[in-house]
Parts: structure tokens; sequence; C-alpha cells
């Protein structure tokens, strides 16, 4: 298959117009570094096939571990023959079959790069005889082929849920009347997610999860993550709502696998002296840890509270949406018209409501809270539940503020959002995609990436009300979504940033054909002038895995897009 590559033009920083009324709108990312060399007006790109290649599961089984058969058409004795004679004529008949094709075997390498699919190896010794061969792939399918003599065959096959498999290669030489049979257990490279009760697992400030203590400047904690309460020991990625609160100074914390330390190349969290801020992170889990690293000059408290979690046992797969905003307080969408009052509740209807189905068991939404009267948190959680004392959105008095959330429905098909401050605020809800059984595609971690930075790739900056398409995995159409975290800086006046599929091919947009996309009305993150401001996007794929990035406030703004995987039916 040929590489594609991502390649943004810096022609195609599109200006826009029109305001959009009533749409709802923390210090510095992670050092951009220099630009790539002879990058000329385009992104580095992001090698789909060498990710896949880095990222492969590797299974096999030598020649060695080939059980031999040999089989003989039995016959009744007649006329003067006696049982004995019999065996002795079947035995000789084994012993000739055996000369006829002693080194019959079956060695098998396997390799899982896509979410659901196997490419397997099968390497055939044998004398030249005509064999055929079974390859039972262990969810009740089976291809058959046939070779002659010693070869190699090279098989793909998908498989419809993630999971566990045993393959079974047998091959039968019919004129020796020998057998040779060699399996292998594989696992698919894909996840599927399943939700989980909002719950703390770390906190500094009263040692849940790590020393009670602050994190010092370019220090880390190491979080375990597999085994801990209801989370599997193979858990092989988490969704947390990371939050920094009583930071010294500014920085950014970056959420990594593993529990040794490197240095981050990309950011999560962004904050300043004082500030209080959350972000979601999906990341994957290296041996039951992630660690969460302080790359700022003082001392932060951390938290880190689960939503759920991905591994490889059929669960939930997911689909993406175009943003649909769901709940508006200011307008009454979704809930009754009128702020949250301090420390209540409101339900909102999810399942079978505006592409989100029945048996959906969680959902992946934006969260905006604007004009608080006061400094407060917003929970989201499964309806029917105690509200936890976890926390989805901070702010402070007057903030407009976002973050991306991703929640279990409950039994009845909604979730709560809970005002955890004392004074009223309006809240706005956008769903971006959702987890159901029925949902083919699954999660593809990759270690993080950076996509796009306006400060050092010849762009400039985002101009006022315009965009930027993406381009990522181009021309590969099993993609149904990415995990990106988009961090807006160097703001000169507030606004909004909207994240949103493009409904052209990036063909299109290289041929000049390509039709001016609508501006969409949902937000993925609100800033203020002179702020740094990060938030998780979970962006559909849409027509050919064009993203569209929009500056929708009225001055210039630098953009920075990080990677942390992909969702893929394939």
């Amino acid at each position: 298959m040929r590489n594609r590559r991502l390649v943004v033009s810096a022609a195609l920083v599109a200006a826009g117009f029109g305001l959009i009324p009533g749409t709802a709108q923390a210090t510095g990312p992670a050092p951009a570094g220099p630009a790539p060399a002879g990058h000329g007006k385009a992104a580095p790109g992001v090698d789909l096939d060498k990710a896949r290649a880095a990222a492969a599961l590797t299974f096999a089984s030598p020649a060695d571990r080939t059980v031999r058969t040999v089989r003989t058409l039995r016959t009744a004795p007649s006329g003067g023959q006696n049982k004995a004679a019999g065996a002795g004529a079947d035995a000789g008949a084994q012993a000739q079959a055996a000369e006829g094709n002693p080194g019959l075997a079956v060695a098998l390498a396997g390799s899982s790069q896509t979410a659901h699919g196997l490419d397997l190896e099968s390497t055939l010794t044998s004398a030249e005889a005509s064999l055929d061969i079974s390859i039972a792939w262990g969810d009740g399918t089976a291809d058959r082929v046939t070779a002659s003599g010693s070869t190699v065959l090279t098989n793909s096959h998908s498989y419809a849920e993630v999971g566990t498999y045993t393959v079974t290669v047998s091959v039968w030489d019919a004129t020796n009347k020998v057998s040779a049979v060699n399996k292998t257990e594989i696992v698919t490279a894909g996840s599927d997610f399943t939700p989980h009760a909002p719950t703390r697992l770390l906190d500094t400030r009263d040692g849940t999860g790590a020393a009670k203590a602050k994190v010092g400047p370019y220090g880390m904690t190491a979080l375990k993550i597999g085994g801990v309460g209801k989370i599997p020991a193979g858990v092989t990625a988490v969704a947390i709502n990371v939050t920094v609160t009583n930071a010294t100074s500014a920085g950014y914390v970056a959420v990594q696998p593993g529990k040794d330390f490197f240095p981050p190349t990309t950011s999560n969290v962004n904050y300043v002296a004082g500030q209080t801020v959350p972000n979601l992170v999906i990341v994957p889990v290296h041996e039951g840890y992630v660690h969460l690293v302080n790359s700022g000059a003082g001392s932060v408290d951390l938290i880190a509270d689960v939503t759920g979690y991905f591994g490889r046992t059929e669960s939930s797969g997911y689909t993406s949406l175009a943003p649909v905003r769901f709940a508006d307080t200011r307008e009454g969408l979704g809930t009754i018209k009128g702020q949250v009052p301090g420390y209540g509740t409101f339900g909102l209807d999810i399942a079978d409501r505006r592409g989100v189905p029945k048996g959906a068991t969680a959902v992946a939404l934006n969260m905006t809270v604007t004009n608080p009267r006061d400094a407060g948190h917003l929970t989201a959680f499964p309806s029917g539940q105690a509200a936890p004392s976890t926390s989805s959105v901070n702010f402070s008095a007057g903030q407009t503020v976002a973050n991306s959330v991703i929640v279990p429905i409950g039994s009845d098909g909604r979730i709560s959002i809970r005002n955890g401050g004392w004074a009223p605020t309006d809240v706005v809800v956008d769903v971006v995609g959702y987890y159901s059984p029925d949902s083919k595609a699954a999660f593809m971690p990759l270690v993080p990436n950076r996509l796009l930075d306006t400060r050092r790739w010849a762009y400039g900056p985002l101009p006022a009300r315009g965009y930027v398409p993406l381009p990522i995995f181009t021309g590969y159409p099993g993609i149904e979504g990415y995990v990106l975290n988009a961090t807006v800086t160097t703001t000169r006046g507030d606004g909004f940033l909207s994240v949103s599929p493009d409904p052209n091919t990036w063909d299109l947009y290289e041929n000049g054909t390509a039709g001016r996309p609508e501006r969409p009305v949902s937000s993925t993150l609100n800033w203020t002038a002179g702020s740094t401001v990060p938030n998780l996007a979970q962006a559909s794929a849409g027509k050919g895995s064009v993203i569209d990035f929009w500056n929708q406030g009225w001055d210039d703004i630098d953009l920075v897009v990080d990677m942390f995987g992909f969702y893929e039916k394939n």
C-alpha cells in the first residue's frame, strides 16, 4: 500500500465571514522546537504504515512445534489374513508414508497492525507433493488453499470483534497420507472501551494514588492503572480527567505511557500560577502504569479521575458524530431555560436521541461553562447514581471554559450534570461521539506526536474567523475518528475554537475545487486574551479524513495540534 502523509498548505488557511450569535466561548504548550528541515509550507507527515509497524503485535510458532500425523486407510482382514498380519501391513504402510514426506512441517508468524486485522505468514516445508491447507482463524471461519512442495503463504483476516484468538494451520499431503498442524494464539491490535463510574485515582493533596506532596518543578509521578479497582490488569489505554491545581508558576503537564520518565514532546494540560484547570486525556497504559510530568518551574498538585478504559476484550466500539448540540441552558435546549442553580443537578436524554442509539454505553461530549457567577466545578455522571466527588470542568467567576468528557450512560439512557459551586451558571453540551456494543471502531493508541504548530512551521498565525483544513490519514476508509489535543496560544483577544470534519476530500483542496465548509456552531475550547488553553478533541474522520480547525475569534491565534491515537473499523 502506498504511504500517505499529512500535508497542509499555508494557502489553505482561509479567512471566514459571519458571526454566530449565542455560541459559548489557561501557559504555553510543549516547546515547538525547530521546524523540520525541508518542510517548506507543509507540516511534517504522520506515516500510518510506519506508525502501525512500530506498534504492531507479533506472534510466532516455529516449525518444531508442528504436530505430524501419519494416516492410512484401514481395511478389514480377508481370506487367510489374520489380525496380526493386518497390523503388520498397516505398520508397513505407515513407515512408507513417513518416508514419503518425512520433513512435512509448518512455521507460523503473525502480525496485528490494524484494529481488527491479522497478517499471517505460513512457511511450509515439504517434499514435492500436492498440499491441501486449512487456515482456521479461531472465530469459526477458515480459508482453504492449495500448494505444492515447500513454499510461503501470506494470508490476511479481519475479526468482527477485538480479542484473543487461536489460529490453526493444517496441512494435508494426500499422496503420502501425512498431515502437519501448527497453531498460535494471537491478539488484535485494537481495543474496545469499557465505561467506568467516575472515580478518583490520583490526588496529591491527600495521598490518593501517590505520595501526599506536590509534584515539583520538572518532576513526575507514576500512576498505577492496571489492576486498580475495577480496571483489569491487561488494560491497554485509559480515559482520565487530569486536573492541575495549586500551581505556583506557569507550565504544562504531559501524560505518558509507563512509569519511566521520558522528555515530553506534546502537552495535555496548560496552567498559570493559582489556576485550577482540567483536561481529558486518553493515554496508552504500559505495564499497568502511566506517568504525569510537570513541565513547569513551580510545584503543582495533580488530580486524575477515571471515566473508562480500553482493553482487548469485546466491549464497546466507537462511533463519531459531527458535533451535535444537546443542551444549552441559555436557550432551554435539552433542559429548562435558565442557569443551573448552585449545587443543582439536571438530567439530559442521550440514548435514542440525535444520532446516539439505544444501547449506547457511554457518550463523548464537550461541556462548556459560561456566565458563571462564582468559581466552581461541574460533574457529569451516569443517571440513577449519586454524584461522585470528581470534577469534569473547573471554572472561575465570569469565565467561559470547555472540557472534553466521556460519561457512562445510565440504564435509562440519560446522564446527569451537577453544578458543584454555590452560584448559578449556564451549561452548553455538544456530543461528538458514542460508545456501544454495536459500534465497530476500536481504539489504536499512538506514541504522542505533534501534527501542527503554527508558531514554527511557516504558517504564521491562524487568522481571525479563518480555518485550517488538516488532512491526517487520507486514503484509509476504515478510520472512524481521531484522538487529538488542540492548544490555542498567543491569543490577542477572546474567542473559541471549533473542530469539525471537512466535507471535502484532500484531492479537492489540491486541485482547487474544494467547496467552503459551513461554519460550525459548536465550541471545542474557549480562550481569553493572553491565555493558553488546551482541550482534547475526538474528531470525526468525516468523508476523507480532513479535519477543520476554526478560529471563531476576531483576532489571530497560534494553534498546536497533538495526536494520541485513532479509532479504526478494519
